[in-house]
């Protein structure tokens, strides 16, 4: 059973910083690209970070030169480190595969971490 099981958010004053870890199966995150998204309050979730297998990045871009997502592949965990943060970042943030995996069927998806972003 896949599973990925985000941490590290809370309660953060704007300009400030946190970081996002994701444990998922090491093969999953050696084999397949992987992905932070988030939601807002009242929003869809959004896809904010990628990376490859390679280890190329993509951002949206709300969170680009802010945000870095990184990956240790041997230890299954993808990180997500947020800086700069404004309260438009609050959201519950989660990982998952990029694309999602299994079609973004909602048994695959964790629990995520909230990140509130106030002063």
């Amino acid at each position: 059973q896949v599973q990925f099981v985000e941490s590290g958010g809370g309660l953060v004053q704007p300009g400030g910083s946190l970081r996002l870890s994701c444990a998922a199966p090491e093969i999953v995150v050696t084999m397949y690209a992987m992905g932070w998204y988030r939601q807002g309050p009242g929003k869809e979730r959004e896809l904010v970070a990628g990376i490859t297998r390679r280890g190329g990045t993509n951002y949206a871009d709300s969170v680009k030169g802010r945000f870095t997502i990184s990956k240790d592949s041997a230890k299954g965990t993808v990180y997500l480190q947020m800086n700069s943060l404004t309260p438009e970042d609050t959201a519950v943030y989660y990982c998952n595969a990029n694309p999602p995996w299994k079609g973004g069927d909602p048994a695959y998806w964790g629990q995520g971490t909230q990140v509130t972003v106030s002063s």
